[in-house]
C-alpha cells in the first residue's frame, strides 16, 4: 500500500516545514507470519542468492516486496492478500531452478492488507487536488527545497500549504517515481523553515521514529535493507523496510532516528491499530542525486 495525499491538520506551517510529515505510500510492517518455505538448514552460495534474488525481481506479482537476509542466506519475500496460490508458486518455481535444492532459498511471509497508495486527512502540502507530507528541508546551491516522496511529486507542478490551495509553498523540481521514491520541491514562500537533521543510513535493528500528517509521529524498528516492492504503479527498490505503521496521508514524510534523518516514506501495508510494515525511500540517495544538503 502506497500512502497518499490528503486534508490540512491545524499544525504550524512551521512545524509543516520542519519536515514532519508523511504522504501515503505503500508498505507497514510484516506480521511474523510462519514461512511457507521449509525450515531445513540448507545453505546457499553468495551467487545463488543472487540468482534467486534475480528470478524473484522478475517474478514477483503485484502486492509483494522482498530483500535478502543475510542472516538465513534467504530472499524473504512478503505477499498481501491479493496476491493468490498460484503467483506464489510461480515465484517458487523462479526460486527453484536456480539452486539445487528446490525453493528452499526463499521465505515466504504473509501480511495483511493490500501494498497501494494512501490517500487521507491531515497536516500536509497540498498539490494537484491531493495531500502529501513534507520529508526534510534541504539547501541546493545555497537555495531552499524540501524532499518528499516522488510517487506525491510525480505530475504534481505546484505545491501549497493549504488544502483550498491559495497559499502557495512551492514547485517541483524533481521527481523519480517508481524505480526510486524521491521528490524535490523548490521552496517559493517566505515561510520560516526549520532543520536540525544530519543524514545517514539505516541499519537493521535501529530504533526509528517517522512522523506522518495523518498519524502523527510513530516510532519502531529497521527490520530490513535493500528491500523492493512492486505497486500497482511499477516496482521501487532500495528500500528501508521498518514494523513503523502508517496509514492514508503519511507518504513523503520523514523517517528519523534522533536527529540523523534516513528516509522518506513510501508506502506499506497495515494501520496503526493494528499495525503494519512500511518502507522507506534512503534519503541519502536523493541528496546525492539533486546535490543537496540536509539542515
Amino acid at each position: 500500500m502506497r500512502f497518499d495525499r490528503t486534508t490540512f491538520r491545524p499544525r504550524t506551517i512551521a512545524a509543516l516545514a520542519a519536515g514532519v510529515g508523511l504522504a501515503a505510500s505503500a508498505a507497514v510492517a510484516v506480521p511474523a507470519a510462519a514461512a511457507d518455505a521449509g525450515s531445513g538448514k540448507a545453505e546457499f552460495s553468495k551467487a545463488e542468492v543472487a540468482s534467486v534474488r534475480s528470478a524473484v525481481d522478475e517474478s514477483a506479482p503485484v502486492g509483494s516486496s522482498w530483500y535478502t537476509d543475510p542472516a538465513s542466506g534467504k530472499v524473504v519475500v512478503t505477499v498481501d492478500e491479493t496476491v493468490s496460490a498460484s503467483e506464489i508458486a510461480k515465484v517458487k518455481k523462479a526460486a527453484a531452478e536456480k539452486t539445487s535444492q528446490g525453493d528452499q532459498a526463499v521465505t515466504v511471509k504473509h501480511t495483511k492488507g493490500e501494498f497501494t497508495p494512501l490517500i487521507g486527512p491531515g497536516d500536509a502540502i497540498y498539490g494537484g487536488g491531493s495531500r502529501c507530507s513534507l520529508g526534510f528541508n534541504v539547501k541546493v546551491s545555497g537555495a531552499d527545497y524540501f524532499l518528499t516522496a516522488g510517487h506525491c511529486t510525480n505530475g504534481v507542478s505546484t505545491w501549497y500549504t493549504n488544502s483550498s490551495q491559495t497559499t502557495l509553498l512551492g514547485s517541483t523540481a524533481g521527481s523519480s517515481f517508481p524505480g526510486n521514491d524521491y521528490g524535490i520541491v523548490r521552496h517559493r514562500s517566505s515561510i520560516s523553515k526549520s532543520g536540525g537533521f544530519t543524514a545517514g543510513n539505516a541499519r537493521v535493528g535501529q530504533y526509528v521514529t517517522r512522523d506522518g500528517s495523518t498519524t502523527g509521529v510513530h516510532s519502531g524498528y529497521v527490520t530490513a535493507l535493500n528491500a523492493s516492492v512492486r505497486y500497482a504503479e511499477g516496482t521501487v527498490s532500495g528500500l528501508i523496510q521498518t514494523n513503523v505503521c502508517a496509514e492514508p496521508g503519511d507518504s513523503g514524510g520523514a523517517l528519523y532516528s534522533g536527529s540523523t534523518a534516513l528516509g522518506l516514506t513510501s508506502g506499506g501495508s497495515g494501520n496503526c491499530r493494528t499495525g503494519g510494515t512500511t518502507f522507506f525511500q534512503p534519503v541519502t540517495e536523493a541528496l546525492s542525486v539533486y546535490g543537496a544538503t540536509i539542515y
